[in-house]
Parts: C-alpha cells; sequence; structure tokens
C-alpha cells in the first residue's frame, strides 16, 4: 500500500502518562501539534492494562471534544510482551497515527504494520522510534517504510545503548542526529528531535531546537506542556529569514521570465537550490 506524503509536520509532540487519566485530558491546553498518549516509559509495567483501559476512553473524550488535535498513542516495542495487548486494545478510532518505538528494521516495521492491520488499524500511520544504535544507522529501513510518515530521535535511549555518556553540549549524539534527518528526508518522513529532560531549562531547549532546525528536523519532543510553546518559537522562521525568502522568490520570478538562472540578492548568489529553500522557509511561517 502505498502512503501519501502529505501527513502534516510536527513542531511540538507532547506526551502524557497512559495511566493518568487526569493528566491525558489536559492534554490539549498547552496547544500542542500532536498529543501522545504514552502506554510506553510513561506507564508502569504494573499498570499497563490499566493504562490501555484509560487510553481508549481519553481518546474518545479527547477526539470528540478536540477534532483538530493530532492524537496519538505509544505503543510498547514490538519485542515486548505489552505489544500485542496495547495493538488489540490501547487503540480507540479517531487516532491520527500510533507511535512504535525502539524500530530498527524494514523488517521490524513490517511485523508491527502486519499487527497494526490484523488489529482493525491498517489507517493508521506510524511514527517510528529510531533509539538504539541499529535504529539509528539503519534508520533509512525504517523510514524508507510506505506506513513511517515521522520518526523521532530518543537520545537516552540511543546513548545508553551505545555506552556512551550524555552531556549538556550533545556531542555524543550529534552524527545520530544528522542520520535520522537524513533518513528521515530520503524517506519523506518528518523527523521529530529529541526530549530535553530538564523541562525547567528554556535556554537548552531553545538552543537545542535551533540545532535541529538547522539540521532539518520539524519539530522536538516535549515532556511537559511548558516546552510547547517554546517548540513552536524555536522552529518558527525568524522575521529577518521570511523577508530574505520573499525577496529572493520575488527576484528568482523576475529573473527567470527574462531567461536568467542565476541573479544576486543581498549580496549572494541564488539559483534553484537557493530559491527551493527560500520556499520552504515562507511555508514553515504559514
Amino acid at each position: 500500500m502505498s502512503w501519501p506524503t502529505d501527513h502534516p509536520p510536527f513542531r511540538s509532540v507532547l506526551f502524557a502518562p497512559g495511566n493518568r487519566a487526569d493528566v491525558l485530558a489536559k492534554l490539549p491546553r498547552s496547544g500542542p501539534d500532536a498529543a501522545v498518549i504514552d502506554l510506553e516509559d510513561a506507564t508502569p509495567a504494573d499498570q499497563k492494562a490499566e493504562g490501555r483501559a484509560i487510553a481508549r476512553t481519553v481518546t474518545a473524550d479527547l477526539v470528540a471534544a478536540h477534532p483538530d488535535l493530532s492524537l496519538l498513542v505509544r505503543v510498547n516495542a514490538p519485542d515486548t510482551p505489552f505489544f500485542a495487548d496495547d495493538v488489540a486494545d490501547g487503540l480507540g478510532p479517531g487516532l491520527a497515527g500510533v507511535v512504535v518505538p525502539k524500530l530498527e528494521s524494514r523488517a521490524a516495521v513490517d511485523a508491527a504494520v502486519a499487527a497494526l492491520d490484523a488489529a482493525g488499524h491498517a489507517d493508521l500511520p506510524v511514527m517510528a522510534g529510531l533509539e538504539t544504535v541499529a535504529g539509528v544507522v539503519d534508520a533509512r529501513t525504517v523510514t524508507t517504510h510506505p506506513r513511517v510518515a515521522w520518526c523521532y530521535f530518543g537520545a537516552e535511549d540511543y546513548v545508553a545503548d551505545l555506552g556512551g555518556v550524555r552531556t549538556p553540549g550533545n556531542a555524543e549524539v550529534a552524527v545520530a542526529r544528522a542520520q535520522v534527518a537524513q533518513a528521515a528526508r530520503l524517506g519523506g518522513a518528518h523527523a521529530v528531535d529529541m526530549v530535553t529532560t530538564d523541562f525547567g531549562d528554556e535556554d537548552r531547549f531553545l538552543a537545542e531546537a535551533d540545532e535541529a532546525r538547522t539540521l532539518g528536523f520539524a519539530g522536538k519532543l516535549c515532556i511537559h506542556p511548558a516546552q510547547v510553546p517554546l517548540a513552536h518559537r524555536g522552529f518558527r522562521p525568524s522575521d529577518d529569514e521570511v523577508a530574505w525568502a520573499a525577496r529572493v522568490v520575488e527576484a528568482w520570478e523576475t529573473a527567470t521570465a527574462r531567461g536568467d538562472a542565476a541573479i544576486q540578492v543581498d549580496g549572494g548568489m541564488v539559483d534553484e537550490p537557493v530559491v527551493r529553500r527560500a520556499r520552504a522557509l515562507l511555508a514553515a511561517a504559514e
């Protein structure tokens, strides 16, 4: 089956525990582009069954009350004993997609998709978690799968699997982030950047968002409502960028009408790749 490429990019993807109905009900308040009911890391093992029941109830309530909210559920990884029950019992109607963590190959996506289809969820696109060394190294095999519309980089799990050390400077994940962004581009998927675990550190969040946007990520994972407006700010082109892009597009259209294929704008050369970047900035600003 071929899937359309028009699934929306998400600047902010806000997670909340699947076993906390009170917290889940508040997901729309901060205005995230996407909200995720998390049956994986945020739901304790002894409350998985309760979390599935809550997820289905809350999904129905949120979809009815907030039809414009892109709501997803993160199931447990396919190689865990929880995955089958998550797919069978935790996914209600009206979801925008399903988040499947720790995917490492096309075969793994195939298996997850087969389980979703068998449970009656053939309409659900996948947000793929790339958060192991194998998942990052072989990211292209995941992101080019036709059911994968989004992917995210999970830095904490990746570094733990790597046996590395997590640092504030992010040097240990620089290559991995770039690999995930490149793989997403090759697959036509939207890439979402890693969590900033210190949700009180606004400066770090904004710095990481700036890095991620530079690399080609569309947005960032959020673990606290206060991070949502920061994500929207971090992934919005600046006024100067938008003004530059408008000048470039206008000058290019004028030049091509007279047969010129390369011009100068603000002292810099402009050709087709530059124009594509300018148009992308204008589209992001909208």
